[in-house]
């Protein structure tokens, strides 16, 4: 039987290749919900990014589907629990983007404390305005982190080298793990608190979403700097708005958003907000190493073996 496999969010052409070895492949970046859900029964794969939103309905249409496979490591975009009920496995690539993640969230860090994206507009415009950009070092700063798994692992190195002092919080690990990642071990509220810069490093579940809000924001350090990457709903960007408006925060770094692309006049639009469009995994290195990963996977279900990233829940 030829496999037939409908890739909906484009991928880097060594895993295309890979997928091409065992079925036929369409490759359709910019379909919509209804025309995915008039072609699904046709395929027995899927693969997507963020892009696409994998319903229930979505699953219920795959008729012949055996594998839904998400080129990345975040599946909030995936019904994982319909999937599952519905005799799928879903697989991901969770290691392929990790130290581009991390390395983008040091650049909104180092974007934060120097003022560069400001800088950089206004020397644009023609002005030389030095002493409107007086920025602030890392070395010697405390960077608390939320979330320590092979992102924040990777963040923790970095700011080291960078002079920070790094306290996080994960439940999933031990006082001992914590430390051989190189942070010190704390409690939620004792990262929030202590951080000259927090990074948020949490998936999107419905525990995590809105997490970060008015009352995390008011148990900062006054000019505290927040940086995300990881998923937008973890942070309640009304009350980020409050807190940057008060003077509470001194600044945010956002990759992600509630709302994806955000509406105009939203949390990207402020003026002590970097923002980028969701970029953190858009290296040339991540996609190729995510195209292949995925595609191994996909590719290991279609011929009945056990995939290494098997996903059984959103959480």
């Amino acid at each position: 039987m030829t496999h037939k496999i409908l890739v909906s969010d484009g991928l880097a052409e060594d895993g295309l290749a890979l997928l091409r070895a065992v079925g036929e492949v369409t490759v359709n970046s910019k379909i919509t919900a209804a025309e995915l859900l008039a072609a699904l029964p046709d395929y027995h794969a899927l693969v997507v990014r963020s892009r696409t939103k994998v319903t229930k309905p979505v699953v219920e249409a795959g008729k012949n589907l055996k594998v839904v496979g998400r080129a990345g490591v975040g599946v909030d975009n995936i019904d994982v629990a319909a999937a599952v009920a519905h005799g799928l496995v879903v697989v991901n690539s969770p290691m392929a983007a990790s130290i581009s993640v991390a390395e983008h969230t040091l650049g909104l860090m180092l974007a934060l404390a120097r003022l560069i994206p400001a800088a950089d507009a206004s020397l644009k415009q023609g002005q030389w305005e030095k002493s409107a950009f007086m920025g602030g070092e890392l070395n010697g700063k405390t960077l608390g982190l939320l979330g320590l798994g092979r992102i924040g692992a990777l963040v923790a190195n970095r700011a080291r080298a960078f002079g920070m002092a790094v306290f996080a919080y994960d439940p999933y690990l031990s006082e001992t793990q914590i430390r051989e990642r190189n942070a010190h071990p704390a409690t939620f509220d004792e990262v929030i608190a202590q951080g000259d810069y927090l990074s948020l490093h949490l998936p999107l579940t419905q525990e995590t979403r809105g997490l970060i809000g008015a009352s995390q924001f008011t148990k900062m350090k006054k000019g505290a700097r927040l940086i995300c990457a990881a998923r937008g709903g973890v942070i309640d960007e009304d009350a980020l708005r409050a807190a940057l408006d008060s003077g509470q925060l001194a600044g945010a770094a956002l990759d992600v958003f509630a709302a994806e692309p955000p509406p105009p006049g939203s949390i990207a639009a402020h003026p002590k907000v970097v923002a980028t469009p969701h970029v953190g995994a858009q290296t040339r290195e991540a996609q190729a190493r995510a195209g292949i990963a995925i595609a191994e996977e996909v590719v290991a279900v279609l011929e009945g073996k056990e995939p290494r990233w098997r996903v059984t829940s959103n959480e």
